[in-house]
């Protein structure tokens, strides 16, 4: 904390003067006294403008003691991180140049910093010469948090909506270079879109930290498993882990994409097919591993494709690109098998 200079002669019949003023002014310095903005005033005569009033307003702002603040320099708040710029808008409001206020970076005794917008007006005597200052501190520190904290949120709007768009992008390209039937294209990408929009459901509800596996796994599948008794017909094994937004968005479309092969071609378009999904954590030299198997059986037999669908460049490429990650699609006769292998996300703190 800065030293308290000792009190000149001036200083002491400064604050004098505003007992006697007190008496003058009574109502306006009684309400200085009791409101709750943060207000002092200072000796126009004493070099630094030293502080001789503060109410208790100004004392909770600051955390300092009445006794720790009457006879200091007016600037004692900004002194240890003061700068230039500041040090010149709060000479700006002593010299009557500004007609808004100044916002000022100030200090408390703890350390802490806080915002204030600065208003200052001379108070003079019955010669109309400046004898006081008086100086009101409005408290911004709220206000610049939520700045910052909008700031930061528009920035991760921003990314979102980068990465959505390129999502939106990869889709459309895949769609209208695998197909030349406007209304095959249509269908394709409006199934995609369909399931990322879920995926940002999801990711909402979970304000946009992590999803977890399994929820991500269940809200893909969720639209192929309302009828025909479908959803008696999955198996899921594995622990809920949690993915960061980028991560849960692409396994969301690739989920997609299985069950939209099952109920085309697979365990899901027969009434006896199902799947069987499980997954773990395998320990690697560059680092843990996620391998999760999705296992078809009992559906119509299977042959392998002559060329690689839409779908498939979906999940092996999206998950390549999205996750670095590997994808190995097996068309087996008795069902499919795609095996995924992504690095395990960081476990969360807490």
């Amino acid at each position: 904390m800065p030293k308290i200079a000792d009190k000149s002669e001036g200083q002491k019949a400064a604050e004098a003067d505003v007992e006697s003023f007190r008496h003058e002014l009574g109502p306006f310095v009684v309400a200085a006294e009791e409101t709750r903005m943060a207000m002092v005033f200072t000796d126009a005569k004493a070099p630094g403008h030293p502080i001789i009033f503060a109410n208790d307003a100004f004392l909770a702002l600051t955390g300092y003691a009445r006794d720790e603040v009457l006879g200091q320099n007016f600037n004692f708040l900004v002194e240890r991180g003061a700068d230039a710029a500041a040090l010149a808008k709060i000479e700006s409001e002593f010299k009557g140049h500004s007609e808004g206020g100044a916002e000022i970076q100030y200090r408390r005794k703890d350390g802490s910093a806080f915002w204030a917008v600065l208003f200052i007006s001379p108070v003079r005597d019955e010669d109309e010469k400046i004898v006081q200052y008086f100086a009101s501190f409005v408290d911004l520190t709220r206000h610049k948090e939520e700045q910052i904290e909008s700031k930061m949120l528009i920035d991760e709007l921003n990314h979102r909506v980068k990465n959505t768009l390129a999502t939106v992008q990869s889709i459309v390209w895949q769609a209208s270079r695998t197909n030349s039937d406007p209304k095959v294209i249509r269908e394709a990408i409006e199934t995609r879109l369909f399931a990322l929009s879920r995926s940002h459901d999801l990711l909402t509800r979970e304000n946009w930290e992590s999803a977890g596996l399994s929820d991500v796994l269940n809200d893909a599948l969720e639209p192929f498993g309302i009828a025909d008794g479908r959803a008696e017909r999955v198996t899921i094994k594995g622990e809920n882990i949690r993915f960061p937004p980028k991560a849960a968005l692409a396994l969301g479309i690739a989920f997609n994409e299985l069950a939209t092969n099952a109920v085309k071609y697979g365990a899901f378009s027969n009434a006896t097919g199902s799947v069987d999904i499980e997954w773990k954590i395998e320990p690697r030299a560059d680092g843990p591993r996620l391998v999760l198997h999705w296992r078809e059986k009992d559906g119509p037999p299977v042959t392998p494709p002559l060329r690689r669908g839409f779908g498939s460049r979906v999940i092996e490429r999206g998950l390549a690109y999205e996750l670095e990650g590997a994808v190995d699609l097996q068309y087996r006769t008795e069902g499919l098998v795609c095996t995924m292998d992504i690095p395990a996300p960081a476990p969360r703190n807490g």
